[in-house]
């Protein structure tokens, strides 16, 4: 079994890749919530809903977020009766967002809705919120301080950033089966999802990286920076905010307390190099994912880096189901080529 934590866009192509090497069934996600939001007087949880959507083949892959196919006649309805619109829904995604809104009306915790809705979607894999508790991402700017969404979406990330915070952390507590899926599973897989306001709050909730540093599997991150840049969204001006440089150095430091493997691209090899000096296990691979080969390429070669002795088996066995894709190139873990 393998776990991942996961949020935001890198994190739902890197998922997506994973889906089409091993079978969903054997993959337990803990995702990001400090995004989550009220619009519309809806719960909305858009990593949750990403995450969902790549696992069913629903999610738009010219966007990277929503439902492919999907109309905005609510949004251009709302808009005309004078309603916020900054926050883009389709009409589909809103199906699910007032699902959600019903389920947890009635008494049901986001977990048990996040379950429920899975059912329905054919979700094979686990999907976990990282708590039920409300834990929110708050980014403080000269501006004034707003929530992720406002930041991200409706202020496109234009602000200077001067810290970041998780509102409700403290008290929050894992959601159920969390803690049990880190400590169990074969690999615990950290997506190239942003540091600070994709993993970050999942690394917030009381009692997680505790558990990432007693895992029994290798604890392995996949590198959202290549060279001095993001590969995409403002990750680098929020590592820089907490003190972090905009580096793969700055995302070991990110991750430095459980950390067993880092997976970075092959143009900071220099750079991987002076981290195995350090003590740290580096492997260099291509990690920017531009087509869905690119992504089930990575997932492999990730996954071949940190339990090669699990596809071995899967190989030998011929369990796997036709997500699988075993006869992809393997890479050598020495010298990282084909």
């Amino acid at each position: 079994m393998i776990c991942v934590l996961s949020g935001g866009t890198g994190g739902a192509k890197f998922v997506d890749g994973l889906r089409q090497v091993i079978p969903s069934d054997q993959i337990t996600l803990i995702v990001n919530t400090g995004d989550d939001l009220l619009w519309w007087g809806l719960y909305v949880s858009p990593d949750i809903d990403s995450i969902m959507y790549v696992l069913c083949g629903l999610l738009s892959r010219e966007r990277g977020w929503g439902v492919k196919g999907d109309t905005f006649l609510c949004l251009q309805a709302m808009g005309q009766l004078g309603e916020p619109i900054w926050f883009h829904t389709g009409d589909r995604d809103l199906a699910v967002h007032i699902l959600r809104s019903r389920l947890l009306a009635e008494g049901k915790t986001l977990s048990q809705a996040t379950a429920a809705i899975c059912a329905k979607l054919g979700v094979k894999a686990r999907v976990l919120p990282m708590s039920d508790s409300r834990v929110e991402t708050r980014v403080d700017t000269p501006s004034g301080e707003f929530s992720f969404e406002e930041y991200f979406v409706q202020r496109w990330y234009q602000d200077p950033v001067n810290s970041v915070r998780f509102a409700g952390a403290s008290d929050a507590e894992p959601a159920p089966g969390v803690i049990e899926a880190i400590l169990s599973a074969d690999a615990v897989l950290i997506a190239p999802s942003n540091p600070i306001t994709s993993l970050g709050p999942i690394l917030s909730v009381p009692g997680v990286r505790e558990a990432l540093r007693g895992a029994r599997g290798t604890v392995a991150a996949v590198s959202p920076i290549v060279g001095n840049a993001p590969v995409a969204g403002p990750a680098g001006i929020l590592m820089t905010a907490q003190g972090l440089p905009c580096s793969i150095a700055g995302v070991a430091k990110a991750y430095e307390d459980f950390l067993d493997l880092l997976i970075c691209d092959t143009r900071d090899a220099r750079a991987a190099e002076a981290l195995r000096r350090s003590g740290l296990r580096v492997q260099c691979a291509q990690t920017i994912m531009r087509s869905t080969e690119d992504r089930a390429v990575l997932a492999r070669t990730v996954l071949s880096f940190a339990c090669s002795n699990l596809l071995r088996d899967e190989q030998t066995s011929g369990t796997g189901t036709e997500e699988s894709t075993f006869n992809q190139p393997k890479v050598d873990a020495a010298t990282d080529q084909p």
